[in-house]
């Protein structure tokens, strides 16, 4: 099998980002008065965890140095759902892996997969909080505001999903994840605003990021704002996301997937793949088939959202945790997510045999893109037969020379940039 020379491009996406973290958070924080809202000596739960947010662990140490400089008591709460295998100490194990420790940010990290009901929705579906965010005096929300990668609605990746899948914990998540794909999208805003209306929340940070994984934007919103203004963000963030700005590709090889680079370890919204019933299908970009050729070691062996692929490695396969990645789809339902493709044995294997099942007349000519991993899509490779779209493409600029894929002896593919 003759594999097409392959070149190096630049995507020139908006690299609008906050330069100094700390200095946006107290200026975010003082404007909307969240010293105000803090009794002397109250425990506050600063509830977070989504994976792969930038700058994360010196977000936190600002809010919550901010909150002790206000007389307060915070703890950092795991809210991520069933993440971490749904245990207490694999959440914080996952917190570890982003920079949030207990040394780290000076104060303590407690969790709890018990919840307690507070309410209840017009179709009799209970409202779940995590114990430890009931009985806190307060509660501040940390996450990024993005595209979901299993619904669509005013609402997805946010806030408003935290109180109800993060801080639902396992319980909570599974419920609401028994609702669907298209349920989620309907439950997410009466469930989050049940919990504002009842519960101490005082203050949301959202996050919005560039196409280059990085802090485009800090927003404090105070309780009453967070359902008005969330949908906002949600469409900024939509906008900023990184995306392949090529189409029709036959293969795309993916080096690296998991958890901290998406919750379905490569972003569908990039991948243009969702799987899911009564959920429409991307037009873009028109991928054909798909090769992973690695787990991150972040994602901790959790390899959800794998059967978005095509082929694997047995490298890959071999670093499978299946009781984490299990404790994920079964929350989710997903389980076709889960599935475990075609394993070959190396990486010049599996895009052999991707090119192999494609069956084009001259393999020389495919249109072939390769990526790091669906958050790093400023520099990717693409095949010589894409490259004359890619010059004429005003976001898109050549940078290396057309040349061919890089194997070690091992069948290993050497990785970009390294």
């Amino acid at each position: 099998m003759q594999l097409p020379l392959m070149a190096t491009v630049k995507q020139h996406f908006s690299n609008v980002r906050v330069e100094d973290i700390a200095a946006a958070m107290e200026n975010q924080l003082r404007r909307t008065g969240l010293a105000s809202a803090i009794a002397p000596g109250a425990r506050i739960a600063v509830a977070t965890g989504s994976r792969g947010i930038a700058n994360i662990a010196a977000i936190v140490r600002t809010l919550v140095d901010h909150i002790r400089q206000a007389g307060g008591r915070p703890f950092i709460l795991p809210a991520m759902g069933s993440h971490g295998g749904a245990s207490t100490e694999g959440q914080k194990q996952v917190l570890a892996s982003y920079g949030i420790t207990e040394e780290s940010m000076g104060v303590p990290v407690e969790a709890t997969m018990e919840v307690v009901q507070v309410g209840e929705l017009n179709d009799a579906t209970p409202v779940l909080l995590n114990k430890l965010a009931k009985e806190a005096d307060g509660i501040v929300l940390v996450n990024r505001i993005k595209p979901h990668t299993s619904f669509r609605g005013p609402f997805e990746s946010g806030l408003m999903k935290m109180l109800t899948i993060g801080l639902g914990s396992h319980k909570g998540a599974s419920l609401a994840h028994s609702k669907g794909a298209q349920g989620i999208a309907r439950l997410i805003p009466a469930w989050g605003k049940t919990i504002i209306d009842r519960m101490p929340v005082i203050m949301g940070i959202a996050i919005v990021e560039n196409a280059c994984d990085d802090t485009a934007r800090i927003v404090a919103l105070r309780p009453d704002e967070i359902e008005s203004r969330e949908p906002g963000l949600l469409e900024e963030a939509r906008l900023a996301m990184p995306r392949l700005l090529v189409q029709g590709i036959d293969l795309l090889i993916v080096e690296e997937m998991g958890k901290d680079i998406s919750g379905t370890g490569m972003d569908t919204n990039v991948i243009g793949r969702m799987q899911l019933p009564g959920i429409k299908e991307p037009e873009t970009p028109g991928i054909a088939r798909i090769v992973v050729l690695d787990l991150t070691r972040r994602t901790h062996g959790n390899a959800s959202g794998l059967g978005l692929a095509d082929i694997i490695t047995r490298r890959l396969f071999d670093k499978i945790d299946l009781k984490s990645t299990y404790a994920n789809v079964f929350t989710t339902t997903y389980l076709n997510r889960a599935y475990i493709p075609v394993i070959m044995e190396t990486d010049r294997e599996a895009i052999g045999a991707a090119l192999d099942v494609l069956r084009l007349p001259d393999s020389t000519r495919a249109r072939i893109v390769r990526i790091k991993n669906t958050l790093s899509l400023e520099r990717i490779q693409v095949s010589q037969s894409l490259l004359d779209e890619c010059r004429s493409h005003p976001q898109v600029e050549q940078v290396g020379p057309l040349r061919p894929l890089d194997f070690a002896g091992d069948g290993a593919l050497i990785r970009l940039g390294g």
